[in-house]
């Protein structure tokens, strides 16, 4: 998956909508609810990397950083509550659409 791929599959969740809230950047993506206008996924170009950010059951946190490689604790946001997925060709598709899922639902 990349950032398109990304951008794609968020906006196919209801009522929800791609913003670039950060002044001289067009680069990172925030998603957020239409209702609550609330962030579920933040995408960023980090060191030529793109970062996934999403929120995650804290109980949760731990095994997937502890599972997966590429999840690691949040890039500048609440480690406990959010997770960071490092794109790559390593990536598990369907865990980073779950994950997606997951945040879109506990931010809702």
């Amino acid at each position: 998956m990349n950032k398109q791929d990304i951008i794609e599959y968020c906006l196919k969740l209801p009522d929800t909508f791609e913003d670039y809230p950060f002044k001289d950047d067009n680069e990172s993506a925030v998603m957020k609810h239409k209702k609550n206008n609330k962030w579920f996924v933040l995408i960023m170009n980090v060191k030529g990397k793109i970062y996934v950010n999403v929120k995650t059951n804290p109980d949760y946190s731990d095994l997937l950083r502890n599972t997966y490689e590429y999840i690691i604790p949040a890039y500048h946001m609440n480690k406990e509550h959010w997770n960071t997925i490092v794109l790559s060709e390593k990536c598990d598709e369907s865990i980073v659409k779950e994950l997606i899922e997951q945040s879109y639902e506990l931010t809702n």
